[in-house]
Order: C-alpha cells, then structure tokens, then sequence
C-alpha cells in the first residue's frame, strides 16, 4: 500500500484485557484517520471500549516521546535533554557492560502488561537479558495467585468458553466488573440474561456490574475462600453433588467432604459479613440450576488468600458436574489453550554462565524492596519497559525511594514521560501498536489476533524488538536468536505440532487478520474429564501444593489486614480499602491523555454516609487517606454503592497528575499472597479523615 492510496490495515489491541480485540485501521497519506473494531471479528463484533475507541489520540498524543534524552536534573525531577540513538545505545552497553563484568545480576529488566504481544511483550527482550545473565523477574504483580489457584483444582489455564456461556441458566460473576474490564464477554453474558438466565454478582463494591445483576453479594474483601467453602458444604449436606462425575472425574472428595463439614454458612456468615441464609440459597441455586457458569477475575486474588479463593471457587463446577456442559463450569482465562512455545520465544538456554552466576529472581511486587535491600549483588541498574513501576507497584514510597537511588542506572523505553520515566538516566522512544509488528493470544477467547504496523514510527520511535536487537550487538551478542526478525519471532510463537494451532497460518492472519484455535464448537474443555492436572482430574486434593508446604485441600485463609485477623491494627484503621481500575483509565495506560483525566475528574473515594458522617465527611469534600504506609488524597463521594466498613478509590492515576503526587499506592501493601507471590493490593485497611 503506498502512502497515497487509502487502505485498512488489520490490527490487534495490544493492552492488558481478556479481550483482545481484532481491529481495522484505516490509513490515508502516511496518517491513521480511523480505528475501529473489526466487524468480521466473532468476538470484537466490531466494537471497542471507550479507552481504545479514542486509541488515536494517544498514537498522536502531543505528548509523546519523539526522541533519546538523557537525564539533566536530579531524579524524580524529569529534566532531561535530546540525545541521539548513538549515544543513548552505547551509553546503555557501555554501563550494562561494566556493572556484568562484575555480576550481570545487578542488572534487572522491569516489564509487564503494557503490550501483550509475543515480539514486543515476552521474546526478543527476553532473550536479550536471558543472554546477559541479568536478574530474572518474576511477573507476580496481576494474576500470579489466581493462576496458581487455578493449577491447583484445575491445571491449566482453560475453561469455558465465554461465547457458550449465551447457553447458561445461572452466572455467577465473582470479583470482576465485566462492564469494565471485559465489555465483550459481557456481551455474551448480557444475551444469556435475555434468554431467561439470572446473573449473581459476588463483590465487596456495587460496581457498574453489580448495577446490571438481579443478585448482588457483598463479602468482606479477601473472604471469598470461605465463601466458597460454605457453598461446598452446603453443596454436599444437601446432596447437590453430580456424584457420577465426582467418582470419574475428581480426586479427594472424601477428605474435602470432611474439610468443609464445619465450614457452615453460619460459620462463613461473621467472616464475609453475608447473611447465612444468603449463602445457603446461593449455594442450593448453584447446585440445582444447569447449565451453571462461573465467570471470576483477578480481582479477588489480589488478598493473602488470593490463591486459595481462586482454587476454592474453581472446585465447585466439578462438584456439581456443572462441567458437563458448554455452557456451564467456570472461566478465569482462556490462555492455557494456546500452545505457546515459550523456551523458543525467550531462549532461556542463552543464559551465559550458571555456575559462576547462578539464576537470580526478583518479584516485581516488592521492586521497592529489591531496589533498597537487595544483597548479593545489589542491584545496580534496571531497564523499564511496558510498565510503570513508580505508579503501579505497591508501597509506592519504598519503590520512589528505589528508584530514586543516584548510583541506580535506570533505562525506561515508553511512549510517555510516565512517573518511572522521571526517574531514568536515559529515556527511549516507543512505538505504539499502530507502528509495529506482532501477534496476540488471548486470555479471554479463543482467537489469536495478528498485528500490522499501519504507520510508521512518530518520530524516532522504535519498538521494543528492535531495541534489543540493537544493543545486543552493541554488547558483542553474536547468537543467531538475538537476530531474529519480528517475522522470525512470530512464526515461533506456536507449537506447530500441536493440532490446536492448525488455522494459524501466514495467510490466514494475512488475509482476515486472525485465527480461532482449532477446538470444537461447543468447546466443552471438561466435560469427560481430562483435566491437565497430574491425576487428569479435578483434584480436591493437590500433591502440587503439598510438595510446596501449603495445605493440599481447600481452606479458609484470612486476609492480611482485616478486623477478623488483625484486630489491633483494625482499631487503628478500621476501613477496608480497594483501589480497582478506573473505567477510563487501564491500570496507567490512558491515565495521561486530556479526555480520560476530565472524564475521572480527579482521585475519588467512594465512602459509606454512616462511615462518611462519623468523620464529619461531606459530599465533594478533600479527604486525607492514610496508614503506616503512607497517605494520598482523594474527594469523597458519599454513597451506599460500598457497604458500611469499605472505601473504594477507583485507580491508577499518574502520581504527577493526582493533585499531590501520590496514588492509591501509597497506602497499598507488597506482602505477598499465599501462593504466588503476588502482591495484596486489595488487602489493605485505612483510615479517611478530612485533608
């Protein structure tokens, strides 16, 4: 296509969302003039959230990072000057250089979900570090106790699949908000509902989601693991059980049954702070409705017992044989269905020398930590990108401590001078999606989605693969993987041996711009059976979580930080704080652009009246938020959308552009979940005052 003659170019959203939403750009003269959701696409069905249906403005954002800079000022301070790509690349080689030959583990990458795409989410900059033998880092900070949870009963990452949940009598949407997070399986879930099917939504706060449910269940944050647990038991006193798929298809009924013979609703009921008998009557609905769907999220895994909920929840539907149907079981996410071949993607086998340095890890969660404390060798430099660790990490007063170390050399690659990008040493321009190449899976479907560059880069911009394609041969890096091209990387993205993937051909992601994985229609993943556990069943009881000291059968696990187990601390900070996403904002990504910051309107903290008029706490007033941790500022919206107890502040803001430099991270906690490693962010109690 020349510059001249208008054309559409396929396109893949690129954020951290179960969607993954096929897209079509149209471009005219060189300039993208219209994006818009690709028609065609079963799932996108032609629409886009409100945030990536504005994607445009952030291609062409006045703000963007056009240039190489080098820091000027002091940290934190985000002065900096021009430089030119020479002299950014070897400043970085040179430095990566000096710091390896003393212990390349003082050197760690920091990155996550900015783009979810195999050539410039988790592949050539893999292999770039993997070959420096820097610090591995471990990506805990959204999913990590969920996903393992999920392993535990279940085994995989797999589950129903959204687009036959239509089919479903009884959805039970547990910790998430759909209408936000997941616009187009709610569009699945909605056309359930005309059918004749009832939705419950479990969750601590009355979201947008919880508006649009014929049934909202309010537990306390981080108590869904006893939630579940008194359904079980009601599921097995009243003989709710498919006992035919239990006996084929389940491992360790018998002691599960005698775990939960006391977790009775009325035992459950001061713990979640719902009524016993509204647990009983979800559970005897649950147990008696078929087809029967579960649809949960991330965002009750974010509590000291994350894991365990998500391993409790994921037991029910073998319980009731709810697996039985297409329809029916529960979902998490769909990506354990594609076969990626991630050691040919990151070529862990480039690690240089394991004996002399053998493999060190750092959580993500606890960056702050790591910066300030870490031992053996300290750290001496990281290199950010796809992230924003200033804003995003918890205990943000460690991790700006961290980052604001004058001997820590600090690269950050981005679009945008971010909270992090005040920090560097050198800043490099990134490219958007809309100027680079890659291809998708999806955690919350079944397509994998190719990604055209439709322009080319704004300025000097330049995508994450051919950024460590250039400094590895700065560093004298001659292995052949660290010259892959982005074509090379995305043909060894698949298992080609795996039948799966049989659709997902150059042509067909050429030509339509994306593939289905070849499973049936309707995919039933367990409804013979078949788990991808050890056992291949539905296991009760797991050797995998014995083998790492943890209990092998559901429990309750009490949050971190509650009036139940910790009832000191609660006297000092007696209100429950959760900071989910803002619906304009996706974790920092579009926290920056004129429309989504005048739609927010600034920091807000949602607050009970009787809470709100204990405090002397009006409507619109400014409130001080506070604990140990730390405080930032919000304005009070007195409202009973949050029970009596709980405060919400919709989140991630810029702490640049919160009105006084901090963000809900301030007082968030980097303990870490029971299994995982991830961090507390939902597990947090504060105290609200009036600033």
């Amino acid at each position: 296509m020349s510059d001249a003659e208008p054309g559409i170019v396929r396109a893949a959203c690129p954020h951290d969302c179960p969607d993954t939403c096929a897209m079509q750009v149209t471009v005219e003269n060189g300039r993208a003039v219209r994006l818009r959701g690709d028609p065609d696409h079963p799932f996108t069905h032609g629409a886009l959230c409100t945030k990536v249906a504005h994607y445009l403005e952030r291609v062409y954002s006045p703000q963007r990072l056009r240039h190489p800079l080098k820091r000027v000022g002091r940290k934190g301070e985000g002065r900096f000057a021009s430089i030119s790509w020479d002299e950014a690349l070897d400043t970085i080689a040179e430095r990566f250089a000096r710091i390896a030959a003393d212990d390349p583990r003082a050197i760690v990458p920091y990155s996550y979900g900015g783009t979810l795409g195999f050539v410039q989410g988790a592949s050539m900059d893999m292999r770039f570090f993997h070959r420096l033998g820097a610090s591995l880092l471990d990506r805990t900070i959204c999913a990590a106790a969920g996903a393992a949870g999920w392993k535990a009963s279940v085994g995989a990452s797999i589950g129903t699949d959204p687009e036959a949940i239509v089919g479903a009598k009884l959805i039970l949407i547990w910790g998430g908000n759909p209408v936000v997070s997941n616009l187009h399986g709610w569009r699945y879930i909605q056309e359930a509902k005309r059918r004749g099917a009832k939705l419950v939504c479990i969750d601590p706060w009355r979201t947008a989601t919880a508006e649009k449910c014929d049934v909202h269940l309010a537990p306390w944050p981080g108590t869904d693991t006893a939630l579940a647990l008194a359904m079980m038991q009601v599921l097995i006193a009243d003989d709710l059980v498919d006992h035919d798929y239990v006996a084929r298809h389940t491992l360790g009924f018998d002691a599960l049954a005698e775990r939960v013979r006391a977790c009775t609703p009325e035992w459950a009921a001061p713990l979640t702070g719902l009524p016993a008998e509204a647990i009983r009557a979800l559970a005897r609905e649950y147990g008696s409705t078929r087809p029967t769907a579960i649809r949960l999220n991330y965002g009750l895994n974010r509590c000291r017992g994350g894991g365990m909920a998500v391993r409790n929840i994921a037991c029910l539907p073998a319980l009731t044989g709810a697996w039985r149907d297409a329809a029916g079981g529960a979902l998490l996410s769909t990506s354990g269905n594609f076969p990626v071949d991630q050691h040919a993607l990151e070529r862990p086998d480039l690690y240089p020398d394991v004996e002399r340095f053998p493999p060190r890890h750092i959580n993500m969660s606890t960056i702050g930590e790591a910066l300030l404390e870490a031992r053996d060798p300290p750290l001496r430099a990281i290199y950010v990108y796809n992230s924003n660790p200033v804003a995003i990490a918890p205990d943000s007063r460690r991790v700006r401590a961290g980052f604001a170390r004058e001997d820590l050399f600090c690269v950050v690659h981005e679009l945008f001078q971010t909270d992090t990008a005040d920090y560097a040493d050198i800043v490099l321009p990134a490219t958007s999606q809309l100027e680079q190449r890659d291809l998708h899976k999806a955690y919350g479907h079944l397509y994998a989605v190719a990604n055209e560059p439709a322009i080319a880069p704004l300025g000097e911009a330049k995508p994450n693969s051919e950024v460590f394609r250039l400094l590895a041969a700065r560093m004298g890096f001659d292995d052949a993987p660290l010259r892959d091209s982005d074509e090379d990387i995305i043909a060894a993205a698949f298992d080609r041996r795996d039948p799966r993937v049989l659709g997902f051909t150059r042509e067909a992601f050429a030509t339509r711009g994306w593939a289905r994985l070849n499973l049936p229609r309707p995919f039933a993943p367990f409804a013979r059976g078949g788990f991808p556990t050890p056992s291949g069943k539905c296991e009760f009881h797991s050797e995998w979580l014995a083998a790492q000291g943890l209990d092998p059968l559901p429990a309750w696990v009490p949050p971190l930080e509650s009036p139940v187990s910790n009832p000191a601390l609660a006297a000092r900070y007696p209100l429950a704080f959760l900071s989910p996403p803002a619906r304009n904002f996706l974790n920092t990504s579009f926290a920056n652009l004129p429309r989504f910051v005048e739609a927010e309107g600034g920091p807000k903290l949602e607050i009970h009246p009787e809470d709100a008029a204990a405090r002397g706490i009006t409507d619109g007033a400014r409130l001080r938020i506070f604990n140990d941790r730390g405080a930032f500022h919000a304005c009070a919206v007195v409202t009973e959308r949050v029970r009596r107890g709980l405060v919400v502040s919709p989140s991630i803001w810029w702490q640049k552009l919160s009105g006084d430099g901090e963000n809900a991270n301030a007082v968030t906690s980097s303990a870490a979940t029971d299994m995982g490693d991830g961090p507390v962010l939902y597990d947090c109690l504060v105290e609200v005052e009036r600033a």
